[in-house]
């Protein structure tokens, strides 16, 4: 797991912007409670990746230059917060 580039960063967010957007256009045309709820999970599924790819970029990054910590010791950490959040901390 390296570290993952702005722009990935950027187009996950515009893809969260979206969704909200088009939330705010279901609660605006009156559509289902349920078909809302269904997207506000998705919308924080996708800000819960967001923030775990941040976290990746954080620990590869950041946390590796201030312990000299290796490549194999960070991965190890990043893949258990990954299992303890169960969110992927890949870019795909």
């Amino acid at each position: 797991m390296g570290e993952v580039t702005t722009d990935v960063l950027i187009k996950r967010l515009r893809r969260i912007e979206g969704q909200v957007r088009g939330l705010q256009k279901m609660v605006i045309a009156g559509r289902e409670c349920e078909n809302i709820v269904t997207q506000l999970v998705a919308v924080r599924a996708a800000i819960d990746s967001v923030g775990a790819l941040v976290l990746n970029n954080y620990m590869n990054l950041c946390l590796r230059n201030r312990t000299n910590e290796s490549p194999e010791t960070i991965s190890s950490l990043a893949k258990c917060v990954a299992i303890w959040g169960r969110v992927r901390v890949t870019e795909d």
